[in-house]
């Protein structure tokens, strides 16, 4: 039976002083910490829905001490927690309440290797800041097109082990489509190098793919080599305001055609998330005169100094605007423009934090699908809590969603949160319909594990337990999360 191929979980109910001190050792005095203060960031989640408990947080400086420390772990049976930047939000790098978990932070490991601009490839530690490797690859005249709301601390080891989107999947892809190679070390220490700098390489399996969005359930990350590209040299930024999201799908097909399909970002913002910003929030404007339903916010980048960009860009929106599938569209004409309308875009998550609680979903169908789930999943959310307020925004250029429900205004907090689960199911029933994803780009964690049992069928549910129980028997990496 395929729960025979779950891993047999063996809880340390003794870290002995003896093994906390070999620990210790591996790391040395720099690399531990133990003090309340120090410990507690690695305690709880970002979002704060977690709180767990640990007697050791362990900061190796290589990957030959991430190698000694899994070692004494798996010969221990002690259960092992890698931490990145700690920004994922669905508790994935957050120990167990019980106590028996290590945790296993790459913050020391932050070197760059190697940068073949050449080649177009970086090689870098796992610990490294995304907005380090974004700046790395600049120096060279090169672009890191990965981007984040929180690249400026999320770690590129927790990017990979999380399968990180952001807003230029559009053109480049999730991290995934980054990654050219990989350094893993394994639950018992041995080391899988698998660094190499290949855009072809068809030798067997491709085991790089196992550990991209394992979460640290297979292993720890500890170098990645990456591809690079061209630095774009123009980059044209509008905010689009539409009627529906049905036109804002019809616009994203004809501005791929116009654009010579170098459509970066594609963004949708409701209304009601620019409201709660400007109810909330200072130095956010709105960039039109009238209120409308629907905004985008486009960027288009050329790897080449391109004038007609902008120009081919602004005559497709016109275009748009006398057919009537665009309202109003404003582009950037200098930089300080084009910021605050991202500012629009990066702020609505601090926006809904401001408006009360969020039973928030991540959430992907086909394009052509949104209008249908957002209408669907939006009577099925109001059949639960009626007076709750709607806010679904995102990357909808590749189908992405934050479907979100925001508590009714004077309501009980509380009484709003025990509805998570039903919330939860009734929409997650709606995507499941569509053939969808109830973890778009944020992982399982510990949040989704038991929604994603009931919505992977029976043989993908098997095939993840048997690579789980191939490659960490003892069920020590990260347990708990994901399988």
């Amino acid at each position: 039976m395929a729960t025979a191929l779950l891993p047999r979980i063996m809880r340390a109910m003794t870290l002995s002083p003896n093994i906390l001190e070999r620990l210790r050792d591996i790391v040395g005095p720099d690399g531990a910490l133990e003090q309340p203060a120090d410990v507690e960031p690695y305690l709880i989640d970002q979002r704060k829905l977690y709180r767990g408990k640990t007697p050791l947080v362990m900061r190796p400086n290589s990957t030959a001490q991430v190698a000694s420390i899994l070692k004494l772990c798996y010969e221990s049976g002690i259960g092992v927690v890698p931490s990145g930047g700690n920004t994922g939000y669905c508790g994935g790098a957050t120990p167990s309440p019980d106590g028996t978990q290590v945790v296993v932070s790459l913050s020391r490991m932050r070197k760059i290797r190697n940068l073949d601009a050449l080649n177009y490839t970086l090689t870098c530690e796992a610990g490294c800041v995304l907005q380090e490797i974004q700046a790395a690859a600049e120096t060279a005249d090169r672009y890191f097109p990965l981007s984040l709301g929180s690249e400026g601390s999320c770690q590129i080891g927790g990017n990979l082990s999380t399968n990180a989107g952001g807003t230029a999947v559009v053109r480049y892809g999730m991290a995934r489509s980054m990654v050219l190679g990989l350094e893993v070390v394994l639950p018992d220490g041995r080391l899988l190098d698998g660094l190499r700098a290949l855009r072809k390489d068809n030798t067997g399996y491709d085991l790089r793919d196992l550990f991209i969005g394992a979460e640290g359930t297979l292993g720890i990350i500890t170098a990645a080599t990456l591809k690079l590209y061209p630095r774009p040299r123009t980059v044209v930024t509008a905010m689009v305001a539409l009627k529906s999201l049905e036109a804002s799908i019809e616009l994203l097909a004809q501005l791929r055609s116009t654009s010579g399909d170098a459509i970066v970002t594609f963004e949708v913002i409701p209304r009601i998330a620019l409201d709660f910003e400007l109810e909330h929030l200072s130095g956010i404007a709105d960039p039109f005169d009238r209120r409308h339903d629907w905004y985008v916010l486009v960027e288009v980048q050329s790897a080449r100094a391109d004038p007609q960009l902008s120009n081919a860009i602004e005559e497709g929106l016109g275009a748009s605007i006398e057919t009537g599938l665009v309202l109003d569209a404003l582009v950037a004409q200098n930089e300080a423009q084009r910021m605050a309308f991202w500012r629009i875009r990066e702020q609505i998550p601090d926006g809904e934090r401001r408006a009360g609680a969020s039973i928030k979903h991540d959430v992907s169908v086909a394009i052509t699908d949104i209008p249908a789930l957002v209408k669907e999943g939006s009577a099925a959310m109001r059949a639960l809590a009626p007076d709750a307020r709607l806010i679904s925004f995102g990357h909808l250029g590749d189908g992405n969603l934050h479907f979100n429900l925001s508590q009714p205004v004077g309501s009980d907090r509380a009484a709003f949160e025990a509805l998570t689960p039903q919330i939860n199911r009734a929409v997650h029933d709606v995507v499941a319909k569509y053939r969808g994803s109830i973890a778009a780009e944020h992982g399982i964690g510990q949040l989704k594990r038991t929604e994603l049992a009931h919505y992977k069928s029976a043989v993908e549910m098997e095939i993840m337990r048997s690579v789980k129980h191939a490659i960490d028997p003892k069920g020590l990496m990260n347990p708990g999360k994901v399988v």
